[in-house]
């Protein structure tokens, strides 16, 4: 792993002050230092201090945040959204330092890492509009003099668990809608990631977001998270990680009938036709298998080619791959940075010299990393497999990505819904019929047409299907709202 008992003599090319993350319950700053996290870039060097949470951290943050709420929901949405608006600019004016940050401890490029802080930013500065937006609806009544008015109301306090491939972006979109909602918070970042998620709270707190209303607790997912689930007063839990994680939790969740929302793994497939241009598909699959070190749930992990196109569209991603160079994420020159964890790397690494063990053909990349090194695992692309390979049907989480070839586009769409995966699915054709067949059958919960499977814009509900997602409340975007809020009918008199 990464992240290691503190030592004293640990060095750092930062100032340990600089690094540290604390737990931040009822407006306060609190926890020492005992878990490092190293830069997977550079070994040696730390790039963030964080305590470890226990269940009583978590027992005193829902406490605060429950106290908190309620003055919270009753303040005028619109001054909710000032605040979250306030957060969003003091995220933008700070983009470079956060953005170096986030760097340094996952390992993603600046020029990612930049965009993320922005688009922390733009949905914090996104639902804090919403404070001025309408939330009920005026309804005819079939009684005389009656009015019918519906309303949302806050769920009360709720928990967050988010992963470390987006720190503070997955945070941000849902910590945004909880609290223009009217909740308090509870926050459990990840543990390899703690330093982007205390900017954000940084930015809540200095926008005059008041005590207790957002709380962080840091620490292992079996002692905080596990802690967050159970406790009563958590009246919402919403989840963004592993599927066999997030099934657990809605096992204790479900158990005493609270809310939950899971948004879990994904095999994402890009179905290219013979129609498409060769070049732009294969830009198309490489943005969205190698972009952000292929570390997202929504990454193209298996592409299904017809037999027209396969040759030239094979060609064109072993060059486009050949152009996603490696190396530390603060060289402007890098397009790749490093991988997040020396056991993602080397499950990365297992990924790929199994596949070709089976007789799979590697086009692209390498297993001769050396996983106590710099993380640094080249652009992968794997061939000749059979549909059911484990590197075809298993979620790697890497720059990984399979070509099979399939004879038609019936064919195609069959293996793109062969998963037990339903987050993101893609197509490349120039055909307005086939987009539109796809668009309509594709088993998965955000379909893209020429576009690569990663990215979203925030204003769109964002989930999936299958054991992607619990396909109940869909994230960002109004949706978002749905789950942070429960809905009330008031008839009226006169």
């Amino acid at each position: 792993m990464t992240f290691t008992a503190l030592a004293p003599e640990a060095k750092s090319l930062t100032s340990q002050q600089d690094i540290t993350a604390q737990h931040l319950i009822n407006g306060e700053w609190l926890g020492e230092p005992d878990t490092q996290r190293m830069n997977p870039a550079r070994p040696g060097e730390a790039a963030a201090l964080s305590p470890s949470g226990t269940a009583d951290d978590v027992d005193a943050a829902i406490t605060a945040a429950a106290a908190a709420q309620p003055a919270w929901a009753t303040l005028p949405a619109p001054s909710r959204g000032a605040i979250l608006i306030a957060a969003g600019n003091l995220l933008m004016e700070r983009q470079t330092a956060i953005a170096e940050d986030l760097v340094r401890e996952e390992g993603k490029t600046l020029a990612e890492a930049k965009g993320e802080v922005k688009r922390a930013s733009d949905v914090l500065r996104f639902f804090g509009s919403l404070g001025w937006a309408a939330t009920g609806e005026v309804l005819p009544s079939g009684l005389p003099d009656t009015t019918i008015t519906t309303r949302r109301e806050a769920l009360g306090v709720v928990g967050l668990i988010t992963p470390w491939n987006f720190p503070i972006a997955i945070p941000a979109w849902k910590t945004a809608p909880a609290l223009i909602s009217g909740n308090a918070v509870v926050i459990k970042p990840a543990e390899l990631t703690p330093l982007s998620a205390t900017h954000l709270a940084r930015a809540l707190q200095d926008a005059g977001l008041p005590a207790g209303v957002f709380n962080v607790v840091h620490g292992k997912g079996r002692v905080v998270g596990d802690a967050l689930a159970r406790d009563a007063r958590i009246a919402g839990l919403s989840f963004t990680g592993s599927t066999n994680v997030g099934l657990g939790l809605q096992d204790i969740l479900n158990a005493r009938r609270a809310r939950v929302q899971l948004e879990m793994g994904g095999k994402n497939g890009v179905l290219v036709l013979d129609d498409a241009d060769a070049r732009n598909a294969a830009q198309v699959v490489a943005a969205g298998a190698f972009g952000l070190t292929g570390q997202a749930c929504t990454a193209t992990s298996r592409v299904y080619v017809t037999p027209g196109i396969r040759a030239a569209f094979l060609q064109a991603l072993t060059e486009e791959a050949a152009a996603y160079t490696t190396g530390y994420g603060l060289d402007p020159a890098v397009r790749m940075g490093a991988v997040v964890s020396r056991q993602q790397f080397e499950q990365d690494q297992a990924a790929v010299r199994t596949a070709v063990e089976r007789g799979a053909t590697l086009l692209h990349g390498n297993v001769d990393g050396d996983p106590s090194g710099p993380l640094f695992f080249p652009a992968a692309i794997l061939t000749d497999l059979p549909f059911d390979d484990a590197a075809v049907t298993e979620e790697i989480f890497g720059p990984v990505v399979a070509v099979l070839e399939v004879p038609d586009y019936e064919a195609g769409l069959a293996a793109i819904n062969d998963s037990r995966y339903g987050l993101t699915a893609g197509i490349c054709t120039d055909s307005l019929a086939l987009a539109t067949d796809f668009a309509a059958r594709a088993q998965a919960g955000v379909v893209k047409v020429n576009r690569p499977t990663a990215g979203l814009d925030l204003n769109v509900p964002f989930g999936g299907v299958k054991d992607s997602s619990t396909n109940t409340f869909r994230e960002q975007g109004r949706s978002a709202l749905d789950f942070f809020t429960w809905g009330k009918t008031v008839y009226t008199g006169i």
